[in-house]
């Protein structure tokens, strides 16, 4: 790599800062999916550390070889402008599919479930409040009598 000679101090400097400053933001996106503990929580830690993550090493490698080829060097930006624009689009994706698929199994539990309000104003509940009292139902003025 006889190139990177050609790089001076501070120029080479200042690469290696958007470089690790851009993988640390990456690593803690990922510590972050590791460590959280809902799937809520966990969407949205490696989002925002990738997306600018990705940037500034986008960034880097602009700055580098820029510099190097003595010219501008910009074809690296429609990476970034992608993942800027795909990585908060999937959170926001994902996002909503978690929030219907638990809104439908509460649904589905619910309708499973009787509520226990329900149950106690239903002329059922009544019937077996009456059994565990008495052992035996007690007509109600509802029903008939025998």
């Amino acid at each position: 790599m006889n190139h990177l000679n050609d790089l001076p101090p501070w120029m080479a400097i200042l690469i290696a800062t958007f470089l690790i400053i851009g993988s640390t933001l990456a690593l803690l996106g990922s510590v972050g999916l590791v460590r959280l503990r809902s799937y809520y929580q966990r969407l949205h830690a490696p989002t925002l550390s990738y997306s600018y993550g990705t940037l500034m090493t986008i960034l880097s490698s602009i700055l580098m070889f820029s510099y190097l080829e003595t010219r501008p060097v910009v074809h690296e930006l429609v990476i970034g402008v992608f993942v800027m624009i795909t990585a908060p689009i999937t959170l926001l994706m994902l996002g909503r599919a978690a929030l219907r698929r638990d809104q439908d199994a509460k649904l589905a539990h619910e309708e499973a479930v009787p509520a226990r309000e329900t149950l106690r104003a239903s002329p059922a509940g009544k019937l077996i409040r009456d059994v565990k009292r008495s052992g035996h139902p007690e007509p109600s003025p509802d029903q008939p009598g025998p």
